[in-house]
């Protein structure tokens, strides 16, 4: 299970630790975007210090109709208390944990500043 917290803006928020080349070790807090339907979002400074390798460019569409195009890299995160390979989209914002991380869980938030946002994994069928 994979705990976190509710903001003062009403967005629930969970740490997640990143490793970079050479085993560099980063903390980070992660907005829970339900909308985004990636993996993770990272600043590309972060992106640089930590070194991560770049695997390919993409291309989504806004809530508005534009069109971009963006870096992918990719990163090892700790989830659920074990290692696994993600694909991490460079993007000028804060971090954001989208669906790709939450496929095959259960997500629940408390929306109250200070409530409690848990992520489940769900039984194999």
């Amino acid at each position: 299970m994979i705990s976190g917290w509710v903001n003062a803006y009403r967005e629930a928020v969970v740490r997640l630790s990143l490793n970079g080349l050479r085993g560099r070790e980063q903390s980070v807090e992660a907005v829970i975007d339900t909308g985004f339907n990636g993996y993770l979002t990272l600043p590309p400074d972060l992106i640089k210090e930590l070194g991560l390798p770049f695997r390919r460019n993409g291309r989504a569409v806004l809530g508005d109709g534009s069109e971009i195009t963006f870096d992918i890299y990719e990163a090892v995160i700790l989830w659920d208390g074990r290692p696994r390979r993600v694909s991490v989209d460079a993007a000028d914002t804060d971090p954001l944990l989208g669906t790709g991380l939450l496929s095959g869980h259960e997500l629940s938030v408390q929306f109250i500043e200070g409530g409690e946002a848990l992520i489940r994994s769900l039984p194999l069928f």
